[in-house]
């Protein structure tokens, strides 16, 4: 039997480890498309790209992990059903069950390992590779001047050029716009017949070199001096030049990580001990607002009764004065009814904005603790995913018999589909408060859980479930029985 445990196992963890590096390189591949046009252009180093990619292989661990499990199971079973090593393993008097138990010890194991990773690995991943998105998304795009087009890709300064060698990387007819002076952004104005542009090493600095040119400058000490300033020639002044190097400070280019606190705060980026403690934190913040809530929606405001003697406002005490309010209202003049409206209507409308602005506060709040409590769930539906997958896999392969790449791979797309959409819609439904977040969370594997025990029963019990006779069969007696039906109605 040690043997037999042996042969399963190593014809299961070959394809596991094939199955999970390539589901790890189609999910890294559909986030560098995602991320594409943040990343091209920077002139970012190979370390930050491969920093990058390593933190978005853990990332999509969570998704890549179910599907190899799914695939390898069926490829495994589908080879043994596929060989006949199945039907002489079950002749021999192995259950299937039996042939699945070690590798269901090694899915238990692969699940724990799942949680210990969902839980003390993902946050930091998720929180290293925030940062450096973050840190790329702030880096500017490279030089790219464009021909005939204006750049403002560095800081007050417009540039244009006419033409563009690419090979000598020589400017021909630079125009160069210098907007340093605010109260004239179009007062400096150089041109010149050719120009180098170059980025310093440490993409700090912007070093031009122009030939042959002129510069135009008019000094302009305020806005309402326009006036003298035209009875004044001297402050106009004009350059000529044979070559000219300027060096500008740039900011931007060079890639930096972005501080890592900023992100802490996250649910994405915490354990389980973390979330709990924030739930605590957060639950807390929640009831000051609804205890101020409550406080203030209890109150009714009386604030002052007026009354017509002598044309005084006396403040009654309703705690020990039964007051018709009505009646009251009733003696009233006309203005004083007026008065007494719009200042109950002002009071109305302040303590209506007040609980819309507390409730606001609270839905916020809201809305925290379910991403919390969601993340916590998430830490569990990972590890049962990959339980839930063998024992769909594992019976479905059995009862198929076809191993390779090619039906267990549809089939495996199938699942991991209705699966991931089934998860994504819970997830929206508990993140927007619609369902119970352990309904949102767990409606995935509430689908798929009673799928994986028929097609452990029906693999078990020798079902012909895919044998396509045995429902062209039931179709032929079917429509026999309906041919007989119709001509015993003929008859009668």
């Amino acid at each position: 039997m040690k043997k037999l445990h042996l042969f399963i196992l190593k014809s299961f963890i070959g394809p596991l480890i094939m199955t999970f590096f390539i589901a790890m390189f189609i999910l890294v591949m559909q986030f560098l498309w995602r991320y594409v046009d943040d990343l091209v252009g920077k002139g970012l180093e190979w370390t930050v790209l491969g920093e990058l990619l390593f933190y978005a292989s853990l990332q999509v661990v969570p998704m890549a992990l179910p599907l190899a499990i799914l695939l390898a199971a069926l490829m495994t079973f589908g080879n043994l059903g596929e060989n006949y090593e199945l039907t002489a393993l079950k002749a021999a008097g192995v259950s299937l069950l039996k042939i699945m138990k070690p590798i269901s010890i090694l899915i238990v194991a692969i699940s724990g390992f799942a949680y210990a990773f969902s839980n003390n690995v993902l946050p930091v991943a998720n929180l290293k590779l925030v940062s450096i998105l973050h840190g790329i998304r702030e880096t500017r795009l490279e030089m790219d001047i464009k021909e005939r087009v204006f750049y403002r890709g560095v800081d007050d300064f417009s540039i244009k050029v006419n033409e563009k060698d690419r090979e000598t990387n020589m400017l021909r007819d630079v125009m160069i716009y210098d907007h340093r002076d605010r109260h004239a952004r179009n007062s400096n104005v150089t041109l010149a017949d050719s120009g180098i542009l170059q980025m310093s090493a440490d993409k700090r600095h912007l070093v031009l070199t122009l030939y042959d040119g002129i510069r135009y400058d008019e000094r302009v000490t305020a806005e309402g001096n326009r006036r003298q300033q035209r009875r004044d020639s001297r402050l106009f002044r004009t350059d000529e030049f044979r070559k000219q190097v300027a060096i500008m400070q740039v900011h931007g280019f060079d890639f930096s990580r972005t501080d890592e606190s900023l992100f802490r705060q996250s649910d994405r980026m915490k354990n389980i001990a973390q979330l709990t403690h924030d739930l605590d934190s957060i639950r807390g913040e929640r009831g000051v607002f609804v205890d101020l809530i409550e406080d203030r929606s209890s109150l009714t405001y009386f604030s002052r009764i007026h009354q017509t003697h002598a044309n005084r406002l006396e403040m009654i005490d309703t705690a020990s004065v039964l007051v018709n309010v009505d009646s009251l209202f009733l003696t009233l003049e006309g203005s004083q009814k007026q008065m007494v409206i719009q200042n109950a209507l002002r009071t109305a409308r302040d303590l209506k904005q007040s609980i819309d602005d507390q409730m606001r506060f609270i839905e916020r709040e809201d809305l925290r603790i379910r991403r919390h409590v969601m993340e916590i769930h998430r830490k569990f539906t990972l590890s049962f995913a990959c339980l839930i997958f063998f024992f769909i896999g594992a019976p479905l392969g059995a009862i198929i018999r076809k191993g390779g790449l090619g039906m267990p791979v549809v089939i495996s797309i199938f699942f991991f589909i209705v699966y991931y959409v089934i998860d994504t819609m819970g997830a929206k439904f508990a993140r927007d408060g619609v369902w119970m977040v352990h309904q949102g969370m767990w409606l995935s594997s509430f689908v798929l859980l009673p799928i994986g025990i028929f097609l452990t029963y029906k693999s078990a019990t020798d079902s012909a479930l895919l044998n396509a006779d045995v429902y062209y069969s039931n179709l032929r007696k079917f429509r026999e029985t309906i041919e007989k039906y119709l001509k015993k109605r003929r008859r009668e």
